[in-house]
């Protein structure tokens, strides 16, 4: 299985605070791959790196045979065209309806008739189970719902990758699962490599193949679910148990605060 993603070495400040040092990951194609770590550690940070967002200070970042930050505009947009991601406060534009949002990156990046934009979002809808939303701007619909709008959005291009940010957050315990199941299925059905941050351990080890742990602005440790349920490093037990003591409440805090 090759590696879709690669990052390796990476530095990264902003302003004066780093955020990233030494990071190290790599994703497998086909693979989700589950980034967990506590608020403003850089979960988000590294999101940005891979779809180019951010550039390293030092470092690479490697994603499907390209360097990122020496990609020019060209090369970044057809790579971008492979990607969707959800973001984690969905993003959806409120004025627009549901339907209108799915077909906005259609309709922006061009290639598609309306005849075949129309029907690619309700292939879209239908796959995140809103096929009578289409209309419904999203102050109409709830959190769940517009969670699933900003997948179906994320989706609408036939993406190799998806980034995930934070996707359950704010929701409930049943919301939350349900989005998680969605995730899981949108997996299997398009075969694409996911890339989810997240500080939800439910839904960490419900959707992960793999989980690293994003800590002092590197990976300290990744393996599966159950070899994560099962560490031993006593930062990871900390974070996964929820304790409110241990070293990641007892050390000098770490100077990141973005995510």
């Amino acid at each position: 299985m090759d590696n879709v993603i690669e990052i390796i070495d990476v530095h990264k400040k902003l302003g004066a605070n780093p955020v990233l040092v030494g990071m190290n990951l790599t994703v497998r194609r086909g693979e989700t791959m589950v980034i967990i770590g506590r608020s403003g550690i850089g979960k988000s940070v590294t999101l940005k790196h891979i779809i180019g967002l951010l550039d390293p200070d030092s470092g690479r970042v490697i994603v499907d045979g390209i360097d990122v930050p020496g990609a020019n505009r060209k090369t970044l947009l057809k790579l971008r065209s492979k990607m969707g991601v959800l973001f984690q406060g969905g993003a959806l534009i409120h004025w627009m309806t549901v339907s209108e949002n799915v077909a906005l990156s259609l309709r922006e990046l061009g290639g598609y008739t309306e005849k075949q934009i129309r029907a690619t979002v309700r292939e879209k809808l239908d796959l995140v189970e809103l096929r009578g939303a289409g209309n419904l701007t999203p102050d109409k619909i709830s959190g769940g719902m517009q969670k699933r709008a900003a997948l179906a959005r994320a989706i609408s291009r036939d993406p190799e990758i998806i980034l995930y940010d934070e996707p359950t957050a704010g929701l409930d315990p049943v919301i939350a699962h349900s989005i998680n199941d969605l995730i899981l299925s949108l997996q299997k059905k398009l075969g694409v490599t996911a890339v989810v941050v997240t500080h939800d351990m439910s839904s960490a080890y419900q959707i992960a193949d793999r989980i690293a742990m994003l800590h002092e602005g590197r990976i300290i440790q990744q393996g599966t679910p159950q070899e994560i349920r099962i560490t031993t490093n006593p930062v990871v037990r900390q974070f996964i148990e929820g304790a409110p003591s241990g070293p990641l409440t007892d050390e000098v805090p770490w100077t990141s605060t973005s995510d």
